[in-house]
Order: C-alpha cells, then structure tokens, then sequence
C-alpha cells in the first residue's frame, strides 16, 4: 500500500510537471495566458473551432491567474450502470449519467481519489472519460465518423491499466491528441475493456499511430491483442466489441 502512494504521489507530481511548461510559456506571452492563434480568429477554422478554442483560452487565463494547473481540455466523467441484454439507444442514453467534471491539474486529481476503483463496480457498468463536449454514444457528431481501440484485460490488471490510460488521456500524451474523443472502461463478468475513441475512422496513418502511441504508454505486453472497430459498424451490429474489423 505504501508503494503505491508513493507511485501515486510520484504520478501526481509528473502529471503538473508536464502541464507547467505551458503555463510558463503563456505567462511569458501575455502576463496571463496567451491569445487566441490567429487561425482561429481568421477564419482559418470552423465558428464552432474558433468559437472553442477561445472559451479554452478564456478558461484557462482564469485558471492561470488562480494559481491552478489548466488542462488543454475540459474533460467530463460518465457513468452507465445498465441490466445485461441487448442495447436499446432509448435506454442506453438514459442510463449514461454524468459524474464529475474538471479543467484543472488539481481538479483532477480531486475527483479521480474520489472513484471508486474498477475492482469494486459491478457488472456489467462502463465508465467513461470523455472531453467536453462530447457524449460517449456512437451517433454524436464528433464520434460518428470514427471507431476505437480495444484491449481486454484480466479482472485482476484492469484498473492499473485505466489508470494509466486516464493519465496519459488527461496529460495529453497519446499521439494524434486532437483526434481523440475519450475513453471507456467496460467492466464485464469475465474481462475488462479498456477502448479508446477517436473521430475519423478513415485516417489510417491517425488510427495507426494512436495504436502504437496507446501501447506505448501503457507498456503493453505483446501478448496483448488489440483490435479496432468503426462505430458506423457498431450501429449495424448493435455491439461494442464484436466483429471488430482491423487487429494490431
């Protein structure tokens, strides 16, 4: 137990380290936080783009001068709780309930030693990591045209993993950032799944490195499996994880 505080404190401090040197560059900038880039003011994105790159840096300025660790995105916690059979979207979309948000280093970390830990959620229950913004269905706009990766795992090695995942997610480590929606932890009677969102299936060479950028950072034996599946395919089978179409 004690090794694993230290491992946790140590995980703490390696994630505000990581976040300090953004803060520092846009404190140089402006006194607060830098502007908006110009692409996003020119019309070199789309209104909905520029008009949420500026609430970031907005967010972030506040959060700056409240001598706090901004995160380049807000991120939300989900959880669903359904009984076993088939998905229905009526009552999947009402058993998804929001637990917790945060924008912060700090914010994190306050709610995260607050979950309970997968080990002890019962089955079968997802729990979801997800930006801003963004709902953990299939049919929103910014997961329809994209897919994910999925890991199983032992019951007994999951929530080291989600762990690892989470921090990777938040601190914004995984190559390819920008096209990742979220992530899930599925837990299930025999497994966990672990699967990682992203929002153009069609990219290859983005789906591709995000695989290896995943296996990277969660030290992934080899003997790990993972496997990608669409969710426009997702839609027509009416299953997460079945027929997953590209293995790596």
């Amino acid at each position: 137990m004690e090794l694993r505080q230290q491992r946790f404190q140590q995980t703490k401090l390696d994630t505000i380290e990581k976040m300090e040197p953004m803060e520092k560059k846009d404190a140089e900038i402006s006194g607060v936080i830098a502007p908006p880039p110009p692409a996003a003011a020119a019309g070199g994105a789309t209104p909905t783009d520029a008009e949420s790159e500026v609430e970031d840096y907005e967010r972030q300025a506040r959060e700056l001068k409240a001598g706090l660790h901004p995160l380049k995105h807000k991120f939300v916690f989900w959880y669903t709780r359904r009984a076993p059979g088939v998905r229905s979207q009526t009552s999947y979309e009402d058993n998804i309930k929001t637990l917790v948000d945060f924008s912060t280093v700090e914010g994190f970390w306050v709610c995260y030693c607050h979950l309970a830990r997968p080990s002890s959620l019962p089955s079968p229950t997802d729990l979801h990591l997800f930006k801003e913004g963004i709902r953990p269905l299939w049919e929103d706009a910014a997961n329809c045209n994209g897919g994910k990766w999925i890991i199983r795992f032992k019951k007994i090695v999951s929530g080291r993993f989600w762990e690892d995942l989470v921090l990777a997610l938040v601190g914004d480590q995984l190559d390819y950032g920008d096209n990742i929606c979220g992530a899930v932890l599925s837990i299930r009677f025999n497994e966990d799944i672990l699967s990682v969102w992203n929002r153009d299936a069609s990219d290859h060479q983005a789906v591709m490195a995000l695989r290896d950028s995943i296996k990277r950072h969660l030290k992934l034996p080899h003997s790990y499996l993972m496997e990608y599946k669409p969710h426009d395919a997702s839609l027509r089978d009416n299953s997460s994880y079945r027929n997953a179409w590209l293995r790596g």
